[in-house]
């Protein structure tokens, strides 16, 4: 059956194509598997709920009928600014219009949140940009600029809210910077999200071709309730595909965690545990709420334009497994620098097991893809990422994460990072083990190699199961790397970094290369000499200490430039120190494309292809880098999809040629 919505219409309607619905809400109380909501353009100030879940065979899917036409926002026009003094603006809103959940009492805080508690919930907008929070009045009428912004002119327009208990109104003043609001468009947050169902199970929706934004959202830590702007909310089989999803105070997308009243922000609650304790306690009751490959996950996203989120574009812990996100285009996250902890980037994915991410394109973001515990059987491949670094003018925020391309953190793989392009000066933050690089292009530094774990117990897992299998401390090692291209693009210097916690720093590394793995990390035969001890019965004590060492690391076929630096043990290493490289990007027909003379200095460099076998099985949970329906993998295709032939180039590019082509879909 379809279902038509339309909110340009006059009256109320029954969801008929001749008297449609004016609201998307009342579609979805009367949606049944295998109907279709098909939605006009217009504004649709609400927040969806799905209540019946689609089953496998007969989805139900919301459609817009104009793609991006139909825009579901979490914001309300506001009408009658009255002037202040000092070119401030004050309006004053009843509080029942926010219901249980007031925006601008609700403060951004939680477990693994490092940046004062001082911002809200709820945002003013102007014109379809979000105001600069202020703490006071007075910093509201100054309108100064925000040394951490990326955009410090619209850092100078601010707001500011308080309370009046008397007449039980929230009252909001701005800076609009000398535009008259009564003659703008000026919104405010006030609905916590835009498209998520409030139980769990509500499975197979698809949400096709709508504009979703401005959305009170709530920081989204892995150890509590985690809600987006839309999401599934700990259910199976959704498809958010061809969306413009935007303007979140923390998630856009989330793929994450019920809510679990026992462990929800425990650690900021009670403080007698430490959040890590509470992330191993998530995935162990998750086990016992229905964490199975049967009833949680498998989710697609493609084909959205996400950005301009303050969190993260997706996020998700546990809910997000088996997915497949994928040419999507995500982009400034977390430039307002408002908002500082660990659970910051425009992809973070706690647990994302069997979790396929691909063809994306993330850019300008605080950090581009974190793939956060039990990254085991993940494949990041295709994705074009650069700018994700802190611009040179912009102040570092106490409290705020380091940037870089991808992070991998506290998992046992295995990991795989292949055909991808990596620009930014910063290409992996490194604290894990079990990861496979492959045919990729990489022009930035790895950092907190061997460190950055501390004695984190994480959890592994049956292969291409959500099953816990184990529990062990990283190691560290246990890493491939095979065919890849490194270039000293940016400078060599470390940077000195502000630790989130003390009044500290210390410097983190910018030198490109494997060479960080000098440091204590033996080749395979050199680690499996340790155990063989020629002894009938192996003696315990002489094998703690290898047991506890590093893992070995397996190198081949790469190729460095610009006085990037190969790791000591490689085998036939390509090391060219004469000819200065260039890898920049360019604009071409509007697209983005690489400007590189790297092949003119390839010379006969070539490399052998890989595959499964290869790469072999990862240490702890003993599984190998292969599809997660266990076929083996050969990576005989690169970056395009291009077909590799026995003529194999180390890169994501299949023939030289093939650098000069279009990068993006966008």
């Amino acid at each position: 059956m379809e279902i038509y919505v339309d909110s340009n219409r006059n009256f109320e309607g029954d969801g008929t194509k001749e008297r449609p619905f004016r609201h998307i809400s009342d579609a979805a109380r009367i949606a049944r598997p295998g109907d279709t909501i098909l939605v006009f353009p217009g504004t649709y100030r609400e927040n969806v709920e799905p209540i019946h879940a689609g089953t496998k065979e007969e989805r139900i899917i919301y459609k817009s009928v104009e793609p991006l036409g139909a825009e579901i926002t979490g914001a309300e026009e506001v009408h009658g600014w009255q002037q202040e003094d000092g070119g401030v603006w004050s309006v004053r809103i009843p509080n029942s219009v926010f219901g249980s959940y007031n925006p601008y009492t609700t403060y951004v805080f939680g477990d693994w949140y490092f940046a004062k508690r001082d911002k809200h919930t709820g945002c003013v907008w102007l014109n379809d940009e979000a105001l600069y929070e202020t703490s006071s009045i007075e910093e509201c009428r100054a309108g100064e600029v925000y040394e951490c912004s990326w955009n410090p002119e619209a850092s100078k327009r601010k707001w500011y809210t308080e309370q009046d208990k008397t007449t039980d109104e929230t009252i909001i003043y701005a800076n609009f910077q000398g535009a008259d609001p009564n003659a703008e468009n000026v919104e405010i947050t006030v609905r916590r999200e835009c498209f998520l169902p409030q139980k769990n199970g509500v499975n197979y929706i698809t949400v096709q071709g709508f504009m979703i934004d401005k959305a009170a959202t709530t920081w989204a830590p892995p150890a509590a309730y985690q809600d987006g702007m839309i999401g599934p909310h700990w259910s199976k089989g959704w498809i958010i595909e061809d969306c413009e999803i935007w303007g979140s105070k923390c998630a856009g997308i989330s793929l994450g965690k019920y809510y679990d009243p026992d462990n929800d922000h425990f650690f900021t609650r009670y403080h007698v545990k430490s959040p890590t304790q509470m992330e191993r306690d998530a995935v162990c009751r998750g086990q016992y709420h229905g964490w199975l490959k049967s009833r949680v996950g498998s989710h697609i996203v493609r084909r959205c334009n996400i950005h301009n989120c303050e969190q993260g574009g997706i996020i998700g812990r546990m809910g997000g497994v088996f997915s497949v996100i994928e040419d999507n285009h995500i982009h400034h996250i977390n430039n307002m620098m408002e908002l500082g902890g660990a659970e910051i980037a425009g992809i973070k994915m706690h647990a994302a097991i069997d979790v396929t991410i691909r063809r994306n394109h993330i850019d300008h973001s605080t950090m581009g893809i974190w793939c956060d515990w039990e990254a085991q059987g993940t494949r990041i491949t295709q994705n074009l990422l650069h700018d994700n670094q802190r611009p040179a003018f912009a102040k570092q925020l106490k409290g705020g994460m380091m940037s870089q391309d991808i992070f991998v953190e506290v998992g046992h793989g295995p990991t795989l990072i292949d055909n991808n392009i990596l620009l930014s000066d910063v290409s992996l933050r490194f604290a894990t083990e079990g990861v496979a690089m492959v045919h990729n292009l990489i022009c930035g530094a790895f950092t907190e190699v061997g460190g950055g774990t501390g004695t984190r117990y994480t959890p592994y897992h049956m292969p291409h199961r959500t099953e816990v299998m184990g529990f062990m401390t990283i190691l560290h090692g246990d890493d491939r790397f095979y065919n890849n291209i490194f270039v000293q693009k940016w400078p060599k210097d470390p940077l000195i970094t502000l630790h989130d916690s003390d009044n500290g720093q210390s410097s983190e590394n910018r030198e490109v290369g494997t060479w960080e793995f000098d440091e204590g990390y033996p080749t395979y035969d050199e680690w499996i000499a340790q155990f063989d001890l020629d002894e009938e019965i192996p003696d315990m004590k002489k094998l703690e200490e290898p047991q506890q060492g590093h893992l070995p690391v397996w190198a081949k076929g790469n190729v460095y430039f610009n006085g990037a630096r190969a790791w000591g043990k490689e085998e036939g290493a390509r090391v060219d120190g004469e000819h200065k490289v260039r890898v920049e990007l360019t604009e071409k027909d509007g697209q983005l494309a690489l400007s590189t003379n790297l092949y003119e200095f390839m010379g006969d460099a070539r490399c052998g292809l890989v595959n499964t076998d290869v790469l072999g099985h990862v240490f702890q949970p003993d599984e190998a880098y292969e599809n997660p329906d266990g076929t083996p993998i050969t990576f005989d295709r690169d970056y395009f999809g291009s077909h590799r032939t026995l003529d194999i180039l180390p890169g994501p590019f299949a023939a030289a040629t093939d650098a000069e082509k279009i990068l993006t879909k966008d």
